[in-house]
């Protein structure tokens, strides 16, 4: 996975699965851009991303989250549930203000 951290007066952690980088998906009238721009920092392991993603939602971060994998750690960090991913071309995301 790849983590992108937006320093801002609130933190917007960008965080993709790796094979999604540079790729656009469409489904009728939605669109998901997963930009290299935005997502791409460092690649990081789930235990890291894990840590990272408790220690953000602590400093009430703003987290953009793409792809099966990167959705997945979110779940078990407990940032997001079940209810609050959405999908476009089978691709999960979820965004989340703290």
């Amino acid at each position: 996975m790849f983590i992108k951290i937006h320093k801002s007066y609130r933190n917007i952690v960008a965080v993709c699965d790796s094979e999604l980088v540079g790729k656009s998906f469409e489904d009728g009238n939605k669109r998901l851009d997963v930009r290299e721009s935005f997502y791409k920092d460092r690649e990081i392991a789930e235990k890291e991303l894990l840590e990272l993603m408790n220690d953000f939602a602590r400093e009430d971060a703003i987290f953009n989250i793409v792809g099966k994998k990167a959705v997945e750690t979110a779940l078990k960090a407990g940032i997001i549930s079940k209810e609050g991913i959405k999908h476009v071309s089978n691709i999960p995301f979820a965004l989340v203000l703290m």
